[in-house]
């Protein structure tokens, strides 16, 4: 086996070449989640022949299309039902999942919602940029207050979804969330959570200049990425802060997004709870035929 060094090795051994050049637009984060991804399971050294990628529709959705591998680039909001579907023909598939902030949380929801409730066996990697980039430039349920977009031309007074925190609380087995300004901590983290069996959720916050950085006057690509890290923290240090802080410092970082690692539990998934059950059945079944005889 050949040892991939670089990430041009990376690329040339994942990467259908015969799809460039991407559609994505300068300054987009959806390119690094996807290396990210790679790196991960390089690390892995899984065999591809049994992984398979889903997607819906967006930006994001275009990534299974780029992968040497199998996929199903789907409809709009239905690439966990079809993942889900794809498990259940075959338990032994890795099932991964690309999505976006409105393809999952917007569209997709109730999917999403009982996907978790579930703990089907799948990896969920949702990009969140906070808007329909390819399909408008709509607000997407992730979106900050104040937010602009064509569906909020005067600002957003809804209330974001805090989609790591539902999974969290639909007792998913592994949410975590991150940016993509850093490799480290990610890639680790898709690693666990593509190991983890159940349901597991990856949500990266990643920049959208063309879509939501313009409308939304975050400057150019350099200054939009150094935004992100301005309005994240690392879970850890936002509770050290609201437990030990003074109100000032309390008060910096109440309202940025929590980075790391929100849920790593173990729980009996769907698939392997309907197995426990069949072959209950299957027990009683041939216990009561002995019965009869």
């Amino acid at each position: 086996m050949v040892e991939i060094k670089t990430a041009d090795e990376l690329n040339k051994k994942f990467l259908r070449e015969g799809m460039w050049p991407t559609i994505f637009c300068n300054g987009c984060g959806h390119g690094v989640v996807l290396e990210y991804t790679f790196w991960a399971l390089e690390e892995l050294g899984w065999d591809m022949d049994n992984v398979i990628f889903a997607s819906g529709i967006g930006c994001s959705s275009r990534l299974p299309g780029y992968i040497n591998a199998d996929g199903l680039h789907t409809t709009h909001g239905r690439a966990i039902a079809f993942a889900t579907g794809i498990k259940a023909a075959n338990p032994d598939f890795n099932v991964i999942v690309f999505t976006g902030d409105g393809d999952c949380s917007g569209i997709g929801g109730n999917h999403f919602i009982h996907a978790a409730r579930r703990n089907i066996d799948i990896t969920v990697i949702m990009i969140n940029n906070f808007i329909y980039g390819m399909t408008g430039g709509q607000l997407a349920p992730t979106a900050p207050l104040g937010s602009i977009a064509t569906t909020a031309p005067y600002g957003n007074i809804e209330h974001p979804f805090d989609i790591s925190n539902l999974a969290c609380a639909l007792g998913a087995n592994y949410v975590a969330r991150w940016g993509v300004s850093h490799p480290y901590q990610p890639i680790k983290s898709l690693k666990e959570g593509l190991q983890k069996k159940g349901f597991s959720l990856l949500e990266f916050l990643a920049p959208c200049p063309t879509a939501y950085g313009r409308r939304n006057k975050l400057g150019d690509i350099k200054k939009h990425w150094a935004w992100y890290d301005n309005n994240t923290i690392l879970k850890e240090d936002y509770e050290k802060i609201m437990k030990y802080g003074t109100e000032e410092e309390k008060a910096q970082v109440k309202d940025k997004m929590q980075l790391g690692v929100f849920q790593d539990i173990q729980k009996s998934g769907f698939f392997e709870s309907y197995e426990k059950l069949v072959n209950r059945l299957k027990e009683k079944e041939t216990k009561t035929k002995g019965a009869k005889k």
